[in-house]
């Protein structure tokens, strides 16, 4: 049963709460927004899509068996990546599987597209990352890095460089076109959970740990620019919005939190501001001044960043 709730924030927030929908039997692990409409996954083994306007879960549901971990739309497919290490690749339009591929054997929590190069990247718990083809879905590389799980990766805006963090606490940068390791610096204790190279700033990028911590880097250099002890455990997520240069990032201490993009901090996202109940697990960026956010809670929730009066 899908329910929807519709409110704002208090009035001295920089954060408008546009509404608030359910539906799911477990919690979410992954979002994403393509034509206007929210795709979900969750550990109930379900992927559904929402109208973004009403809130309101479409007919469109995809009952995979096992818990999904992460989704990508790109071109005309659906790819989902499970706990168990399959990859199910979907045909949007006709809603039929055209491929399941058992190149993984542990949870994969990234799948991420490099449209530039026309590639898709898939990472697993084992520290594999696999290269395939976003046209044929033929498999084009696969690089064991042995670094332990891979929660995130990120795709440079040039689409020439892939960052990849581990759970050894590593980032590792690699030239997209033929692999090679650019650069690697240790970033966090006890592993990266949330990585993404600045939009605008070709040497930067954010990353976020176990450690609680969120980072900016020279990543070119390794050089730490700055860091912020920023929640009270795991980083899983960060989003950047070009328009209003915030950052967000969400955490397993239920918050949410909103920050410059030098990392100087704006505002927290908590229940009794309207927010989640549980761990947030997932960010999604739904314009340059909204995102989506979901959580263990079984909730989706939908905000909007109010842009100051001049």
């Amino acid at each position: 049963m899908t329910t929807l709730s519709k409110m704002t924030t208090k009035s001295d927030s920089i954060l408008q709460k546009i509404s608030e929908f359910s539906g799911h039997s477990s919690g979410i692990y992954s979002l994403i927004v393509h034509d206007e409409k929210i795709y979900s996954a969750s550990a109930d083994g379900f992927i559904a899509r929402w109208n973004s306007e009403t809130g309101l879960q479409d007919k469109f549901a995809i009952n995979i068996g096992k818990p999904v971990y992460a989704l990508l739309i790109s071109g005309n497919y659906l790819w989902a990546g499970t706990n168990a290490g399959d990859i199910y690749v979907f045909d949007l339009e006709q809603r039929i599987e055209i491929k399941h591929f058992i190149q993984h054997h542990t949870g994969i929590f990234s799948i991420i597209e490099n449209p530039q190069m026309n590639v898709v990247y898939s990472a697993d718990s084992d520290g594999n990352v696999a290269v395939w083809d976003a046209l044929t879905l033929v498999l084009h590389l696969f690089l064991p890095l042995g670094c332990g799980k891979i929660r995130r990766m990120s795709v440079s805006p040039e689409g020439d460089f892939l960052a990849v963090g581990g759970q050894d606490g590593y980032v590792r940068v690699f030239d997209t076109q033929y692999y090679n390791e650019v650069s690697s610096f240790y970033a966090h204790q006890d592993g990266v959970s949330a990585i993404l190279f600045h939009p605008n700033k070709k040497n930067e990028m954010y990353s976020g740990g176990k450690d609680a911590i969120i980072r900016l880097w020279d990543w070119q250099s390794g050089s730490r620019l700055k860091e912020i002890p920023a929640h009270n455990f795991v980083v899983y997520d960060l989003v950047y919005l070009n328009d209003l240069k915030i950052v967000v990032s969400a955490s397993r201490d239920k918050t949410m939190k909103i920050w410059s993009e030098e990392l100087q901090f704006m505002e927290r996202i908590d229940q009794r501001s309207g927010g989640h109940r549980h761990s947030v697990n997932t960010l999604a960026k739904f314009s340059d001044d909204q995102f989506i956010s979901g959580s263990d809670d079984k909730r989706i929730v939908s905000w909007r960043i109010l842009k100051e009066e001049n």
